[in-house]
């Protein structure tokens, strides 16, 4: 079982950045892969990144290559979702996901935080 805290997120304007971090309870984090999910209104939840249980390997969408990047410090449980040169349409909920194996499907993810609110002005 793990349970998973978002925090960060916030306003912030076009071009700038911003990082998410999401912490952890439980003592088996490390075994899991991370990912980051973001739902903007009217839309479904859509991926943004994964990262492997020792960090070794990390999988973007292409709307966020090269301007995000996830990165987890098992010792301290957390995983983190760097922000930069955001974009309006980057406004979303962004949640942080826990999965027994590597995907960027949803449906795969069995535990999930409550979601934090990141808003990009133009």
């Amino acid at each position: 079982q793990v349970q998973l805290v978002e925090s960060g997120g916030g306003l912030v304007q076009a071009g700038g950045s911003l990082r998410l971090s999401c912490a952890a309870s439980g003592r088996t984090f490390s075994s899991y892969v991370m990912g980051w999910f973001r739902q903007a209104p009217g839309k479904e939840r859509e991926f943004v990144a994964a990262i492997s249980w020792n960090g070794g390997g990390t999988n973007y969408a292409d709307s966020v290559k090269g301007r995000f990047t996830i990165s987890r410090d098992n010792a301290k449980n957390t995983v983190y979702l760097r922000m930069n040169r955001v974009k309006p349409e980057d406004t979303a909920v962004y949640y942080c996901a826990a999965a027994n194996g590597f995907s960027t499907t949803y449906s795969s993810y069995d535990y999930w935080g409550q979601g934090t609110q990141v808003t990009v002005s133009s």
